[in-house]
């Protein structure tokens, strides 16, 4: 795998980067294609698990901090109260759940951490369900975030102890972004830019989970991440270029992680982390 958006792209001419990360792997590995595609599928069938899993309305984490909101954001959905209309609330209830099964101490998908984990699932499988797309088109799609996971982890960081949620959120909703161009049928060049374009609205995303739990404000920057991610998809799909190279982006988010102060690196000690109600919650 080439650790550069450029090389990346560049590696994915005439086919995608999903598919163009399929051969590397099959080349690095020895497993064929077969063997790769089951493993990704599994870990879809797991995403799409965890999302059934977090919308169980009783369900609590232990600290009580969490759980029963993906239900409640389900209701308002299907009930038309929303503002940002059906496929954008069918994505952010996903968000919230697979990250609600998470802190509930359910089984989930890291991607690319346990943080991140409901931006990639929620909004592979809303496409899937808006656009009737396969389970084989999603499982190309992982294997595209996937390998922009790789770059950014590799150029950056995707640790909230090291780079704040920037590196958390922010990567997963760059991945998710490249994952729905591809999935539209958009090219390599514009999955990158849809990359530097999520990474650009997260950029300097502090990490401060209330009580040092991946809960607060975790799961609600999931949902918030979904939408970071379509908007990025959408606005590469109309051809709009991110104004600064991507890789250069990623440079940048990893010289202000590199900044950040310790007390906004996951510490608990900064951020919301540090308001008085949160400081109660430490204490339960």
């Amino acid at each position: 795998m080439e650790y550069s958006m450029k090389e990346l792209v560049a590696a994915a001419q005439g086919s995608t980067i999903g598919q163009a990360a399929l051969l590397n792997e099959m080349l690095d590995t020895g497993m064929t294609e077969a063997e790769l595609k089951k493993i990704m599928r599994d870990r879809l069938e797991v995403m799409r698990a965890s999302v059934e899993n977090g919308m169980d309305p009783d369900q609590r984490s232990l600290s009580g901090l969490s759980g029963g909101q993906a239900a409640k954001l389900h209701a308002a959905v299907n009930a038309g109260l929303t503002v940002s209309g059906s496929l954008m609330g069918r994505a952010a209830v996903r968000a919230m759940a697979v990250a609600e099964c998470n802190a509930c101490m359910g089984r989930i998908v890291a991607a690319p951490t346990a943080g991140s984990c409901g931006i990639l699932p929620a909004a592979i499988l809303t496409m899937q369900e808006e656009k009737g797309l396969s389970d084989d088109a999603l499982v190309n799609a992982l294997f595209t975030a996937a390998a922009v996971g790789a770059v950014i982890a590799q150029r950056a960081s995707v640790s909230g102890a090291e780079g704040g949620c920037q590196a958390e959120c922010g990567s997963a909703a760059a991945m998710t972004a490249a994952a729905l161009v591809e999935l539209a049928g958009g090219t390599p060049e514009m999955a990158s830019a849809a990359c530097g374009l999520a990474l650009m609205n997260s950029m300097g995303l502090v990490c401060d989970p209330v009580a040092g739990l991946v809960e607060v404000p975790c799961v609600y920057r999931n949902v918030g991440s979904v939408a970071n991610a379509m908007t990025a998809a959408d606005m590469a799909l109309a051809g709009i270029c991110a104004p600064i190279p991507t890789d250069e982006i990623i440079d940048a988010m990893k010289a202000v992680g590199d900044l950040l102060p310790a007390c906004l690196r996951e510490t608990g000690e900064g951020g919301v982390a540090a308001c008085p109600s949160a400081l109660k919650a430490k204490k339960i």
